[in-house]
């Protein structure tokens, strides 16, 4: 017969095991799939841009099969055609296509949407979140984290009837911060906060299980230098 103490030292095993592949597996799957994503990103650049190179610059024909060739091929073409439309002939032809385009009805349509979206996304600007805030929605009582955007201007500062600085902010959703809304609220009525906009997305992504200073959450993430002070 087992002695008493055998069933505990058998659960405590089992629970230190179940602990420890949680703690690996949480070390090793965000490693582990960016790590797959970047590969498989770099196979489908090679797989769409090899076909366009010609025969004498692939690196099969020289018995070398290295991936991320295409990568960059891709890279010294955009960066090409970046230096060529910042130029007088460049912006010219630019004109000239994006003209055509718009005397196109359904292209029309789709050339404007891809190129607001590429403008939002890749286009160089200081225009970024300034400060992360608390603001009371949906309702008094209820607090959720925002962004502040720009302050309100025209029409929408003249319409809100309120002497009060108006600004706008946007107020994600979660898990997934690119989707929200926009709001448009008194300066007054907002709480910033001491962290950084990163650290209150990471906050938000995370449904709150990511608080930005994991020792003491009531303490802002202090940078090196502030640290040395």
């Amino acid at each position: 017969m087992l002695p008493q103490d055998e069933t505990p030292k058998r659960r405590s095993f089992l629970a230190g095991f179940r602990a420890n592949f949680l703690t690996g597996l949480v070390v090793i799957a965000p490693i582990g799939l960016t790590v797959w994503l970047i590969w498989s990103v770099i196979g489908w650049i090679d797989g769409v841009v090899l076909p366009f190179v010609p025969n004498r610059f692939k690196p099969e024909l020289y018995g070398i099969n290295l991936r991320g060739v295409g990568v960059i091929f891709f890279l010294v073409f955009t960066i090409l055609v970046g230096w060529m439309a910042k130029g007088l002939i460049g912006r010219s032809l630019i004109r000239w296509a994006e003209g055509l385009v718009d005397r196109t009805p359904i292209v029309r349509s789709v050339y404007n949407g891809l190129k607001q979206i590429a403008e939002t996304v890749f286009a160089q600007s200081e225009s970024s979140f300034d400060k992360a805030v608390l603001i009371e929605y949906p309702r008094k009582g209820l607090w959720a984290i925002a962004f502040v955007s720009t302050e309100a201007k025209g029409e929408i500062d003249r319409r809100i009837p309120s002497p009060d600085d108006k600004v706008s902010v946007f107020l994600p959703t979660t898990p997934n911060p690119t989707s929200g809304f926009l709001l448009f609220v008194l300066r007054r009525d907002l709480i910033e906060l001491d962290m950084t906009v990163e650290d209150a997305a990471k906050l938000v992504i995370s449904a709150g299980l990511v608080y930005p200073n994991a020792k003491d959450p009531s303490q802002p993430v202090r940078t090196p230098a502030e640290a040395a002070e």
